[in-house]
Order: C-alpha cells, then structure tokens, then sequence
C-alpha cells in the first residue's frame, strides 16, 4: 500500500478532480491518495467523484487557511 500527496491548492474547480481521475489509473487497490485543496466546492467534488467512481472517502482534514487534506482509498 503507497500513499501518494496530490498539491491542487490554487487550482479551481473542477481541476481538482480531473487531476485525481488522471492519476487514478496509476494507483493500485488499496493505495492512498491524499489530496490538499483550497477551492470552495473541493470536498463536495471529490466526494461525488468517489461515489461515483467506487472509491472510498477515508477522511478529510482541515489545514490553514481554508484548505482540506482529503484521503481517497483506490
């Protein structure tokens, strides 16, 4: 199992999960992929993204300054 950052802070919607679907084919079952972002609709994008994609939503944390620190389970 390898855990792997993703960096989107700055970047809007919905760049964030277009990056997190390009990697996704790079990441093996049971990796983790942690996601640090700042856009304001960032944790509801990326939740709908697992859903949808069958992924699991392990956590979220909030950082400074508005930003959140998610974990998706591949």
């Amino acid at each position: 199992m390898a855990v792997e950052i993703l960096d989107m802070l700055g970047m809007k919607c919905p760049q964030p999960v277009l990056k997190i679907a390009v990697k996704a084919p790079q990441m093996n079952s049971g990796d983790i992929l942690e996601v640090v972002g700042d856009c304001p609709t960032f944790e509801r994008d990326v939740r709908v993204w697992c859903q949808r994609m069958n992924k699991i939503f392990l956590s979220i944390r909030d950082e400074q300054a508005g930003e959140k620190r998610i974990q998706i389970q591949f």
